[in-house]
């Protein structure tokens, strides 16, 4: 069997302002779900087929030089949703998300 690339598997980061409070664990929060929380966690769109030993995997071997370790990684398919063109009815394509979680004192930002 051929060894898919981890790029392959992990297309890129999903940064929005909720997967930012999920990073920013240190930052005083209001939110009681984000304080009983201890280990940042990183928002990925990944492949469709991809399953989460591939996903902990490749976020691993592209991190290397951090030296991360994944605690966990939890998955979303969001489905497509319909839109309108010109009067037309079509489709925006669905793709799916991971949420990894790292250990405590990991971290994939670097400090400026």
């Amino acid at each position: 069997m051929l060894k898919k690339s981890p790029y392959d598997i992990v297309k890129s980061r999903y940064i929005t302002e909720k997967s930012r409070v999920l990073e920013m664990l240190k930052v005083n929060s209001n939110n009681p779900c984000v304080k009983k929380c201890e280990s940042p966690k990183y928002v990925f769109l990944v492949n469709k087929k991809a399953n989460k030993r591939e996903i902990a995997e490749a976020v691993e071997e592209i991190y290397a030089e951090k030296n991360i370790k994944v605690v966990g990684v939890n998955t979303i398919n969001a489905k497509p949703k319909e839109k309108r063109v010109r009067g037309r009815l079509g489709e925006k394509s669905g793709f799916k998300k991971a949420i990894v979680t790292l250990a405590v004192g990991d971290n994939i930002e670097e400090k400026v």
